[in-house]
Formats: structure tokens, sequence, C-alpha cells
């Protein structure tokens, strides 16, 4: 595997205090951000991963690496009993209570500030998970996987939506240059945290995508473990069950 990408390239701290700290400075900004960047497509492929656990009728679902709630929102459309956001970033869940309470959901989506390698809940707890563009964040990785395998039941199912490089090469060439060069500009001028959005490709670039992520997950415990590359292969999503 690729060595470690942090946010701020600080030594004497770990990756989880950097990831963090960049979240908590560009949750003001980050809903505005994701949907310009990734042009508004971000809110399709989550309807195709809640569409996937969906096929369980889950009544508990844990939306991992949740941010402001993009993916636990998207997910009340199966009318499930409870839904948890949880999040490693305070600063990124009060913005997504504060939008759970303008919609009237504060009773079914309920946000919870935690580490995603060392989860708060007891085995088998969810029937469902979802986490959007998050696992590449994790420090451990496997323990982070880990955690999600330990926490879902069995016959659970879980999606996961992660940012991926295109293999055709004229498209890679020409997202590089956007994902490279303009993303990180957009980024500093809007969230004013000049490091985050030049994390964003060097941590894609990093992660273990495609087959080799389906081998990690297989090997923590995952069952029909599938990906299908999304809209041109800039985004990848991974199902499994438990």
């Amino acid at each position: 595997m690729s060595k470690m990408v942090t946010p701020y390239n600080d030594q004497q701290r770990t990756k989880k205090e950097q990831v963090e700290e960049m979240f908590d400075n560009i949750a003001h900004r980050y809903d505005f951000l994701n949907h310009l960047l990734s042009l508004g497509i971000d809110i399709t492929w989550r309807k195709k991963a809640v569409k996937y656990i969906g096929t369980i009728q889950p009544e508990t679902i844990l939306d991992v690496a949740s941010g402001t709630g993009d993916f636990a929102f998207e997910s009340l459309s199966l009318r499930p009993k409870k839904i948890i956001g949880f999040d490693l970033s305070e600063e990124m869940i009060k913005y997504g209570r504060e939008k759970a309470g303008k919609m009237k959901m504060g009773n079914r989506v309920e946000f919870i500030k935690g580490d995603s390698e060392k989860m708060p809940f007891s085995d088998s707890s969810f029937d469902a998970m979802t986490v959007g563009f998050g696992v590449r964040n994790f420090e451990n990785l496997t323990a982070g996987l880990a955690e999600m395998h330990r926490v879902i039941r069995e016959g659970g199912k879980v999606a996961i939506l992660e940012a991926a490089m295109p293999h055709n090469a004229i498209i890679r060439g020409l997202y590089s240059l956007y994902f490279g060069k303009i993303v990180p500009v957009i980024g500093r001028i809007f969230s004013k945290d000049v490091r985050a959005y030049s994390y964003l490709p060097e941590s894609v670039k990093a992660f273990p995508e495609g087959l080799e992520f389906v081998k990690i997950l297989e090997n923590i415990g995952f069952k029909n473990v599938r990906w299908r590359p999304l809209t041109f292969g800039v985004c990848a999503l991974y199902t499994m069950e438990k």
C-alpha cells in the first residue's frame, strides 16, 4: 500500500488529528464545494448507493464519516426507524444537526462524534451502512473497516462511495488537470484552507482502489463484494454484505 498521505504533512500529529482539523476548518463551505466541484453529480452517486442498501429494507442505518449528513438524509427515502451519522469532526456534524432540525428529522437522524476505528456501538447493531468519500481518510484503513464489519449485522449491507482516478487515458488526463490544478484553487478560495483541497487529489491517488480495495474488504470478512466505476471512473461504488 502507498505511503500515508496527510492533510498538513505534519509529522508531529497523527493523520486522525489532521483530518479532524481539516474538516473543522472547511465545514462552513463543505456542502457548497462538494456540489460545485462534483458538478452536482454526487447526488446521483448517493442515490445509487442507497438503492443498494434499500433492498433489505433496513430499520437501522449507520452513516460512517457522515460529515454534514448528505448520505444520511438521502437514506431517509428508505423510511428506516433510525439513522446515525458518525463523524470525527464536531464542526461537520454541527451542520448536520442543523439540517436535521430544519427538516424536522432530529428524531430519526442522530449525529454522534467519534473515531471510526473505535466505534461506541455493540456488535451487529445496524442493518445497513453507508460511507461517502470517507474511508481514504482513515488513519488505519483495516482497523476502520474491521469496525464497520463488527457493528453491521449478519446479512446487513454496506455501500461505500469513494473518489477514484479514471482508467481511460484521455479522461484521466483531463480529470487530473481538473482535480490536481483547478480543484485546489477553487477550494482554497472558498474554504480558506490552503491544504484541504490539495490533500483531496493526493489522498485519492494513494488509495487502493478497484480490485485492490475489493481484496482488502474480502480479507476483512465482507462477502459478495462488488465494485463499479461511476461517471467515467471518477467515482467508485463498492457494495458488500456481512
